[in-house]
């Protein structure tokens, strides 16, 4: 059965609340993360705090629309695998702005980002089958995260006194 138009629309507000309550979470925790990232020793190459906020929200915008294509193919049930996997990756994002800058746990945090990765790559895959604009559109997100992923691995490394 195809969905009207209308549930096509409030389906995809529904998925933007969905990502972007995820990336809210994160952000209540990286309240004070500029001026946390600013005090930490950094790699030359990592980027300056400001970029992470235009990033991210870009990126939470993508997800929301493959979400969104992936659940208009079939709804939630015909879905659920990989549906499951985009939910779960949401909260294991949220999670390391947490684990990183409130709790300031770096080796934690860069077990979560690998986790995290997985996860992702499994998201892309099951999304794949469904409808491989979706996935296409979680492609700078896996490219972000991998990068994010060595640049937490760099500082942590760079900050144990603080980073554990």
């Amino acid at each position: 059965m195809a969905q009207s138009r209308k549930t096509q629309i409030l389906g995809l507000i529904v998925w933007f609340v969905i990502s972007f309550a995820a990336s809210a979470i994160g952000a209540v925790a990286s309240i004070q993360a500029s001026s946390f990232y600013g005090q930490l020793t950094q790699p030359a190459w990592a980027p300056p705090a400001s970029v992470f906020g235009p990033v991210w929200t870009i990126l939470y915008a993508f997800m929301a629309v493959a979400a969104w294509l992936v659940w208009r193919s079939g709804g939630f049930r015909a879905n659920c695998t990989a549906l499951t996997f985009f939910l779960v990756q949401l909260a294991v994002n949220g999670l390391w702005s947490w684990l990183f800058f409130t709790w300031h746990l770096g080796a934690i945090a860069l077990a979560d980002i690998a986790v995290l990765w997985l996860l992702v790559v499994g998201t892309m895959a099951t999304f794949w089958r469904v409808s491989k604009p979706a996935a296409a559109l979680l492609l700078p997100y896996f490219l972000w995260i991998s990068f994010a992923a060595a640049l937490n691995f760099s500082v942590w490394q760079l900050n144990p006194q603080v980073l554990g």
